[in-house]
């Protein structure tokens, strides 16, 4: 697939290994993306898009559905693909994914809140327990 870029900068961030994927708000208005993972409730986008069930200010309800998702948008954004994670408000659940991604990326857990907060969001990964499902993410 021939990589298409984006139409506009915002929210997007560079992955360490450097594919680029999009940060945003789900009810914001966006460029089109070829794929989106969605983590609230919200309208859907007119591209393809995958929801899964992450309650605001917590960590995902099925670990395994969460991490199939995020290996998913991964592999969708390093095959050239434009990728946007989505939430509420773009910022805890969005950031803790971002980072989630950067785990599978081969960064360390330890370092992911922080190298989200300084490339994706300041208050990216919002709660004490979305930084300990980080720890998880393989």
């Amino acid at each position: 697939m021939d990589a298409t870029p984006w139409t506009d900068q915002a929210g997007l961030l560079t992955l360490p290994g450097g594919a680029t994927v999009r940060g945003r708000k789900v009810a914001a208005p966006a460029s089109p993306a070829d794929f989106a993972l969605l983590l609230a409730p919200g309208p859907e986008p007119e591209w393809p898009a995958r929801r899964v069930r992450w309650p605001d200010f917590w960590i995902p309800s099925d670990r395994a559905d969460a991490l199939d998702a995020l290996r998913e948008a991964r592999r969708r954004a390093y095959a050239g693909e434009r990728v946007e994670v989505a939430c509420h408000g773009g910022v805890g659940r969005t950031g803790t994914a971002l980072a989630a991604l950067a785990v599978l990326d081969g960064l360390p857990p330890a370092r992911a809140v922080a190298w989200v907060r300084s490339h994706y969001h300041r208050r990216a990964v919002e709660t004490p327990w979305q930084r300990w499902w980080l720890r998880g993410v393989r």
